[in-house]
């Protein structure tokens, strides 16, 4: 490992992302999208809809529906707000960078029709309106039982962006598409994770370590059922890292092929 010291570590900010699921006749699919060149973090990157934790998130009165918050601070091993707050910018986030919203009608049944909310969805990004209130306005409630807990990185502590991002599942619910409709991407795809992997490999893409370990255990499922009834045991990940030819690179299960594939397509 490096002996470099660092003087100012960058404060840590909390993150969901969302991996939107479909089956298809040759197989699950996941949804993705290739981030704007130039963005402060991941520009150019093939993703999945997710971002940082707002203030707002943190809202005890939240409309909820599904698996209660002190569930989910068991499986993600954190207290009780902080859960209610992942899972809130998992479904905010979601909606925000592709439409697909997790949520609820008051009478219990799911949001077909998405499309007639999308207005709303710039109030959510420029911060002009919490989730919150947007769910009271429209009498809906965060459908958490439509998310499952998936995996946990955390950002190397030598990057000038730092984030704990808990990575979440969904199955995309019915009547529902995702789209483009959002500043922060300039390339939306369905595909599956195998597919994903191999555009990578022929440097047809460029993949974070998270992405990619992602799309690696999402291309052994058969279905999206099956990924949805998994329950890994999720355990924090933050790279270490390695001394590399003069340089430095980051460390973690299965990061030789990461590299291998890497360099073998972007040579």
């Amino acid at each position: 490992m490096t002996d470099t010291p660092l003087a100012d570590p960058v404060p840590v900010k909390d993150a969901s992302t969302v991996m939107v699921l479909r089956d298809t006749d040759r197989g699950p699919e996941v949804f993705a999208a290739r981030r704007v060149q130039g963005m402060a973090f991941a520009g150019g990157m093939t993703v999945f809809p997710g971002g940082g934790v707002d203030a707002a998130d943190d809202d005890p009165d939240l409309a909820w529906s599904g698996p209660a918050p002190d569930w989910w601070a068991e499986r993600l091993s954190c207290d009780v707000p902080r859960a209610r707050r992942l899972v809130c910018a998992a479904a905010r986030e979601t909606f925000e960078e592709c439409g697909v919203l997790l949520a609820d009608h008051v009478d219990g049944s799911p949001v077909a029709d998405a499309g007639r909310y999308h207005a709303s969805r710039e109030a959510l990004e420029s911060h002009e309106m919490a989730f919150s209130g947007f769910l009271a306005r429209e009498s809906l409630s965060l459908a958490a039982g439509r998310l499952r807990p998936f995996d946990h990185w955390v950002t190397p502590a030598v990057e000038k962006r730092r984030y704990d991002t808990r990575f979440f599942l969904a199955a995309l619910p019915h009547g529902q598409e995702p789209d483009d409709l959002t500043s922060e991407v300039d390339l939306t795809m369905w595909a599956r994770p195998a597919d994903l992997l191999r555009s990578f490999r022929e440097g047809r893409s460029m993949l974070l370590p998270p992405t990619w370990v992602q799309l690696r255990h999402l291309a052994e499922f058969p279905d999206v059922a099956t990924a949805l009834a998994a329950e890994p045991r999720i355990t924090p990940i933050e790279p270490e890292i390695l001394d590399h030819r003069g340089g430095v690179r980051v460390g973690f299960d299965g990061s030789d092929e990461y590299w291998s594939d890497l360099e073998a397509g972007h040579a």
